[in-house]
């Protein structure tokens, strides 16, 4: 899996680096999330600007990592979602849980505000 990560102020920035993400690529975000988690990290920001395809195992792990920052009192923001992403997202009703930003500064304002 192509899977980039930057710390920029208190956000840990995922960019996912393919077109898919489904279940051959879930468990690895899953696993990023849980060890930057016990890193101590709380916000994440997943950019998807590669992505042009998430199924239910995507959405799930973008649910867990969620989650987890939510409990550690952090959040969990995305950044440039596809038609195709943001449909999932508002079939699921996820628009509140999961805000979408056009770009990472955007993205990294809102964690400050």
């Amino acid at each position: 899996m192509n899977l980039t990560q930057e710390k920029k102020d208190d956000v840990l920035i995922f960019r996912v680096g393919m077109e898919y993400l489904d279940s051959t690529v879930a468990p690895a975000l899953k696993a990023a999330f849980l060890l930057a988690i016990e890193q101590g990290e709380k916000n994440f920001l997943v950019n998807l600007c590669e992505v042009a395809y998430v199924d239910s195992s995507g959405l799930g792990a973008l649910l867990f990592g969620l989650r987890h920052t939510l409990e550690k009192e952090g959040g969990l923001k995305l950044v440039c979602a596809a038609p195709r992403v943001m449909k999932l997202i508002k079939i699921a009703h996820l628009e509140e849980q999961l805000p979408v930003y056009e770009n990472e500064e955007d993205a990294i304002q809102a964690f400050e505000e």
